[in-house]
């Protein structure tokens, strides 16, 4: 059989999706508990293996074996202890098959269980986890996933094992509730400290079963504040209700996808599922954060050939009215436009107009928001430049297409004098009305960020002269609500080296969040546009609160939005509210964006104009 794939290098390359339990899947088939779910492994290998492939055609990237409860004890219950050998191995070679057959990379993980632990078994725990382990690579697995356990001790005894099998990779995971505690009490900061000195070093480690998608992610949010290794998140599908005698889980496949991304935001490198999750929710799993594992990717500029002399790029006032505003620090104000889903920029033309005729600075074009299909952000920006006679400011996304054609993009922009754009990475398409569209993702913002400051400097991506040079400001995005605060002020230490000129936020509607965000990035010199949202209703936030990624409304401002009734209170509270968070941070910031909700550009000039 193959396997002794290497998973420590699968999971630096890449987000790595897990399955889901095989225990679901075999009570949802009407294979009731009273069975020994690990010996279908030879008395029905063929329903073990069609959950297998239904995984594997979900999108997982690692399948584990039907062997949890596979050891001495567990089977003796059922009078198998003599086929443990064969049930493990076997179970070893349908999930190999299934992943062979995937057309793809697929790793194959052998599923440990937990052990009791007590006087007369703890001294026999090496020997019951070797004799599992030692079957289960006989029959393929390309590394050891210790699941479910449940103390600081067992790990250590499941580390201390393999010693004896110092090639074969492992990981240890343990469940975790929803107080972040063990089933033994201990803490998250006990469970993944270091393990000492004598013993293996895990590939990773991993937190599954205990509590639903919700429950864990304080519990990740803990972990990795306190190591630095691989983490894997496998939620339960919530907590079961009893419907009809049965056990269900009622968690819907949307709402972990949710929480996949939040754990991969945090720093996790792998998700999945465990109790209740099934193949549809993997499905919805990894549509959601395979773009995400790309998302990451920094460009690295090679070339075959001695790349062309760096030129000195246009001095930054000189690139445009807007690059003048930053070098001069004049307050800059900017409204946000969507461009149409239609092909008619007759509207947002006039609207452009009228906006320049106000005084605005800039016009914000949007790329593709949210993964929604609209009309090229580049042509309308073109032409609100040509007709409406007033700067925009170009979103780049980085979703779409591939570095060729977003170095294609780019030279196009300065044919159109299009000067100003923003770096995004831009939302995965699971976010849109196309969710199985493909996420190309060849590079981040800070990549393209630095891509864009070649050009300026006369050289392409492949080290080739470019002449005249481009000549764009170029600007990346920036959270200041962020949930993991420490990596999105990494992430935009790293937009700042690659060239990052300016920097406009998320919408804020916490100015104190900003303020702080603030205090920790100002030592960079790179002026900050704050972005303003005013809600129109209460509709409106419910609608940023719970679905734009990225967005945090505080509950005050929900409970404002929601003490007035009237749709016209409720818009004047809206204002009201931009108003007062524009006065917070105006002397700290080198403008404002402002947004239109639904078009409406009389909303954003009540805010700037105020």
């Amino acid at each position: 059989m193959s396997g002794r794939g290497d998973v420590r290098a699968a999971i630096s390359r890449a987000v790595l999706v897990f399955d889901g339990p095989m225990g679901t899947e075999l009570y949802r088939r009407h294979v009731f508990v009273n069975r020994c779910y690990d010996e279908l492994c030879l008395s029905d290998p063929k329903l073990v293996g069609q959950i297998h492939a239904e995984y594997c055609q979900a999108g997982a990237d690692v399948l584990t074996t039907n062997t949890f409860g596979a050891n001495r004890l567990a089977l003796a219950q059922f009078g198998l202890r003599e086929k443990l050998t064969e049930i493990n191995r076997a179970g070893a070679q349908i999930a190999r098959q299934a992943a062979d057959q995937a057309g793809r990379d697929v790793l194959v993980a052998g599923s440990i269980g937990p052990l009791p632990l007590g006087p007369q078994t703890e001294n026999l725990m090496e020997e019951m986890i070797l004799e599992q382990a030692e079957a289960l690579l006989a029959g393929g697995v390309d590394f050891i996933l210790f699941e479910t356990q449940q103390s600081r001790r067992a790990l250590e005894l499941c580390a201390a094992a393999m010693r004896r099998l110092p090639q074969v990779q492992f990981v240890l995971s343990c469940a975790v509730y929803e107080d972040g505690e063990s089933a033994s009490g201990e803490p998250v900061e006990t469970l993944f400290a270091p393990l000492p000195e004598d013993l293996p070093r895990p590939a990773a480690w991993g937190l599954n079963c205990g509590a639903g998608p919700d429950g864990l992610l304080g519990a990740v949010e803990r972990v990795i504040r306190c190591y630095h290794w691989p983490l894997v998140v496998q939620p339960n599908a919530g907590q079961p209700k009893e419907v009809g005698n049965r056990r269900i889980y009622l968690c819907s496949p949307e709402y972990l996808a949710s929480y996949a991304r939040k754990y991969i935001e945090l720093g996790a490198s792998a998700v999945g599922g465990c109790c209740g999750t099934t193949p549809e929710h993997i499905a919805e799993v990894a549509r959601a954060v395979k773009p995400l594992a790309r998302a990451e990717t920094k460009v690295v500029v090679k070339s075959a050939a001695p790349a062309a002399e760096l030129k000195p790029p246009v001095p930054l006032a000189e690139r445009s009215q807007l690059g003048r505003a930053l070098v001069e620090r004049k307050w800059i104000t900017t409204v946000e436009l969507l461009p149409p889903k239609g092909y008619d920029l007759g509207p947002t033309i006039e609207k452009s107009r009228l906006l320049q005729q106000r005084g605005v600075s800039a016009i914000n074009i949007p790329d593709g928001p949210r993964a929604s299909a609209r009309i090229s952000p580049l042509i309308t920006a073109m032409r609100i430049q040509q007709e409406a006679r007033i700067e925009t400011i170009l979103h780049f996304c980085c979703r779409d297409r591939n570095l060729i054609g977003m170095q294609a993009d780019l030279l196009g922009c300065a044919a159109c004098g299009v000067r100003n754009i923003l770096f995004v990475t831009g939302d995965p398409p699971k976010l849109g009305n196309y969710p199985h569209a493909t996420g190309v993702f060849d590079a981040d913002s800070i990549g393209m960020a630095a891509v864009q400051r070649r050009l300026n400097s006369g050289v392409d991506l492949g080290g080739q002269p470019i002449d005249p040079p481009t000549a764009a400001v170029i600007g990346v995005g920036a959270d200041p609500s962020a949930l993991d605060m420490k990596r999105e002020l990494d992430r935009f230490r790293q937009k700042v080296e690659a060239g990052a000129e300016f920097a406009i936020t998320q919408p804020v509607f916490d100015p104190d969040a900003l303020l702080r965000f603030l205090d920790q990035v100002q030592h960079y010199g790179v002026p900050i546009i704050a972005g303003i949202w005013p809600l129109a209703s209460y509709r409106n936030a419910l609608f940023m609160k719970n679905e734009v990624p990225g967005v945090v409304v505080p509950d005050w401002v929900m409970q404002r939005m929601a003490s007035v009734e009237s749709r016209e209170g409720q818009l004047a509270m809206g204002v009201q509210i931009a108003r007062e968070s524009v006065e917070r941070v105006a002397d700290r910031v080198a403008g404002i964006q402002v947004s239109a909700p639904l078009g409406r550009i009389e909303i954003a000039l009540a805010v700037i104009e105020e």
